[in-house]
């Protein structure tokens, strides 16, 4: 006869728990269409509750909701730097369309100028490298150098404005039309990603988000990457489609449908107007 370890039983509760609260959550979806803010995880809530449509969701063609508390959101605005998205910028050096990263300018900006002064944080962040290029893998730079056909990571190209994805450069900062203003984060990371690379992560925390709307550049790379860190730590992430951008048009669909599949396995997809029209409705301001 196996004998029972004494924190099993522990382990136990808290499984049967959990489970008792996915069911209930469960029930409630299949009247509401609703994503509810779970109260009984984080609280009650610290600021407004309020909800956001999201497409195809829990199966393509259909419409949920999720439900936010405007005290525990922030918004992302992933890397809209002239790197990214400016002549001479380490995308327009690799030689691609700018016109579809820039694409995402405008809404990020519009969902801006509607979040500033509510309750909803608003976090930047910045791609790119210490000036002697310590953090900076091998790989990653001698990638950028094939592609940029001999200029890379580090290098200033013909007519540049610095150093392609190095700190401090004017291409490395962020999009004038979308610069923070006091009291916004700016979060500077080595990577794609940023929960392993930055202080995204601790500072999310500090601030007791739990609910992530996500925009920026590149869907399929950056955006993408950060989206499914989060999705792994439990945030719940919403990509507001027309606010981001990719270097391929294929691979910006490829990545949206991505996040669709599942019922949402990455989060869930909806855009800009429809986010503005949920914040307006709450009247956070």
């Amino acid at each position: 006869m196996t004998k029972i370890r004494s924190y099993e039983p522990f382990m136990a509760y808290n499984r049967d728990k959990v489970l008792e609260k996915v069911e209930k959550a469960y029930q409630e979806f299949q009247k509401t269409q609703t994503f509810s803010f779970p109260t009984w995880l984080y609280g009650s809530p610290k600021g407004t509750l309020f909800k956001l449509e999201v497409e195809d969701c829990p199966q393509f063609g259909d419409t949920a909701y999720v439900e936010f508390d405007s005290a525990r959101t922030a918004f992302l605005s992933i890397d809209m730097q002239t790197d990214f998205c400016g002549k001479n910028g380490y995308v327009d050096v690799m030689g691609y369309d700018l016109s579809l990263t820039e694409a995402a300018i405008a809404p990020i900006k519009n969902v801006l100028d509607t979040v500033r002064g509510t309750e909803i944080e608003i976090i930047h962040t910045r791609e790119g490298h210490k000036p002697d290029l310590s953090d900076a893998p091998f790989n990653k730079i001698l990638r950028s150098k094939i592609v940029g056909k001999g200029v890379g990571i580090g290098e200033t190209p013909q007519g540049g404005l610095g150093r392609l994805l190095t700190r401090g450069q004017p291409n490395w900062d962020i999009q004038k039309d979308l610069y923070p203003i006091e009291g916004e984060h700016v979060i500077d990371k080595a990577g794609k990603g940023a929960f392993g690379s930055s202080t995204l992560h601790m500072v999310l925390k500090n601030l007791d988000v739990t609910h992530l709307v996500l925009s920026g550049i590149t869907t399929d790379v950056c955006v993408h990457t950060i989206m499914r860190e989060a999705n792994d730590f439990g945030y719940w992430c919403v990509l507001l489609k027309d606010a981001t951008g990719a270097t391929d048009y294929g691979n910006y669909e490829a990545a949206i449908k991505q996040i669709k599949m599942q019922g949402g396995v990455f989060g869930w997809v909806s855009d800009s107007a429809r986010f503005i029209e949920a914040v307006k409705a709450a009247k956070l301001k």
